[in-house]
């Protein structure tokens, strides 16, 4: 006769009326009883909001750093704007300038 106890995995027999009883792990708690769940109520859905908001960090942080780069390429667009109209503006101050003398040249004659 093997007298070794059998395990969860390996039970000594699979019949059900010849396994030893389960005990209780306390004397005041019933036969069979399960462990009351102390989940606070709501603590699900905000740990589900926390992984969905934790899950759209990276988007978030995408968007605003998109968001960065077009008004970095706006203020770029509007400096090289500022620098051209500077630049047509001085050509034709030099235009004007040099209608100015050939006007002035053409009096004196």
């Amino acid at each position: 006769m093997n007298t070794t106890l059998g395990t969860i995995d390996r039970p000594l027999t699979h019949d059900p009326k010849k396994q030893a009883p389960m005990k209780p792990s306390t004397p005041s708690e019933p036969a069979g009883s399960a462990i009351p769940d102390f989940t606070t109520p709501g603590a699900t859905e905000s740990r589900q909001n926390r992984t969905r908001e934790m899950q759209l960090i990276p988007e978030a942080m995408a968007r605003a750093h998109m968001h960065e780069r077009l008004r970095e390429a706006e203020r770029d667009r509007q400096a090289l704007r500022l620098l051209a109209a500077r630049r047509m503006q001085r050509k034709a101050e030099r235009a004007s300038m040099r209608a100015r003398r050939a006007l002035a040249m053409a009096l004196m004659q």
